[in-house]
C-alpha cells in the first residue's frame, strides 16, 4: 500500500468513526465481569451444570450425618452441630475441581483459541471463569445451610456468624481454584484433569477435622492435620458459626489464600500464555 492509500484509508476510517466516538478498551475488571457472565450464562443454556451444587450437597450433608452420627455423637441431632461447618467446608472445596475442568474443556474445544485476538487483559479469561464460579459456590452453600437447619443444626453465632463463615469460605474457595486451573492447563483431557485433581481433594478433604476431633487420630497423623489447609479453614468456620472470633486463624486461612494466589496464578497465566 503507498503513503497516498494510507492516509486516504485513515480519513475514511475517521469519517466513519470519528474518534471521540470509538468505544474504549475494555479494562481488567470491565472484561473479567463479562467473561465471568460468560460463565453464567453457559449454566442458563445447560442448566445440568448446577448437579454438583444441589444435588450433591444435600447427598453429602444427609448420607455423612446419618452414617456417622450414631457412631460418634450418639444422635444425629448432638453430630449436625459438629459436621455441618464440617461439610460446609468439604462441599465448596470439592466443587471447585469444576472450575479447572471445565476450563480444560474450553481448552480441548478450541473456544480459548478464539479469544486471544480479543484487545483485553490477558488474565481476564480465568479470572472471570473464576469469578462465575463463585454463584455455584455461594448456591451450594445456601442449600448446605438450609438442609442443616432442617435437620436441627442451630449455630450461636447468629446469622452474622454464618456470614463471616460464609464470606472467608468463598475467598478461599476462589483462591483454591487457581490450583485447579493449573491442573486444567498441564493435563491434555478432562478425565486426567479429574483424577490428578481427585488424588489432591481426597487427602485434604477426609485427613481433616471435617467429621471426628484430630485428637483420636494417631499422633503421627494429626500434624498433617494440624497444618491442612481445610482443617485450618474448618476450625476458622465453627469458630465463627459459633460465635467466637479467632483472628489468629482467619489470619492463617487467609495467609493460605495469598500462598495459593501468588504461587499457582503466576503459574497457571505462564501456562495459559504458553498453550494460547
Amino acid at each position: 500500500m503507498s503513503i497516498d492509500q494510507a492516509e486516504h484509508t485513515a480519513r475514511v476510517r475517521t469519517v466513519l468513526l470519528p474518534e471521540q466516538d470509538r468505544p474504549r478498551p475494555a479494562g481488567p475488571v470491565s472484561s473479567s465481569i463479562t467473561y465471568g457472565w460468560r460463565a453464567l450464562l453457559k449454566i442458563k443454556h445447560i442448566p445440568e451444570q448446577l448437579f454438583d451444587v444441589t444435588v450433591f450437597p444435600i447427598m453429602m450433608t444427609v448420607m455423612f450425618s446419618t452414617i456417622f452420627g450414631g457412631a460418634l455423637a450418639g444422635g444425629v441431632g448432638n453430630y449436625v452441630q459438629w459436621l455441618i461447618p464440617g461439610v460446609f467446608v468439604q462441599t465448596l472445596v470439592m466443587i471447585t475441581m469444576y472450575t479447572g475442568l471445565t476450563l480444560n474443556r474450553d481448552i480441548s474445544k478450541g473456544v480459548f483459541d478464539r479469544f486471544r485476538s480479543l484487545p483485553v487483559w490477558r488474565p481476564s479469561q480465568l479470572v472471570g471463569a473464576l469469578l462465575g464460579d463463585q454463584v455455584r459456590y455461594t448456591i451450594a452453600g445456601v442449600i448446605i445451610l438450609a438442609v442443616g437447619f432442617l435437620m436441627g443444626f442451630r449455630p450461636e453465632g447468629g446469622f452474622w456468624g454464618m456470614a463471616a463463615a460464609f464470606a472467608l469460605l468463598l475467598v478461599f474457595s476462589f483462591c483454591l481454584s487457581w490450583v485447579w486451573t493449573m491442573v486444567a492447563l498441564i493435563m491434555r483431557t478432562e478425565q486426567a484433569a479429574m483424577g490428578v485433581s481427585m488424588f489432591i481433594l481426597m487427602p485434604l478433604t477426609f485427613v481433616s477435622n471435617i467429621f471426628v476431633d484430630p485428637s483420636t487420630m494417631p499422633r503421627w497423623l494429626q500434624g498433617f492435620v494440624e497444618i491442612n489447609p481445610v482443617s485450618v479453614v474448618v476450625g476458622a468456620s465453627r469458630d465463627l458459626m459459633g460465635g467466637s472470633f479467632d483472628a489468629a486463624q482467619i489470619g492463617i486461612v487467609l495467609a493460605y489464600c495469598a500462598v495459593l494466589v501468588a504461587v499457582f496464578g503466576p503459574v497457571s497465566m505462564r501456562l495459559y500464555n504458553r498453550k494460547s
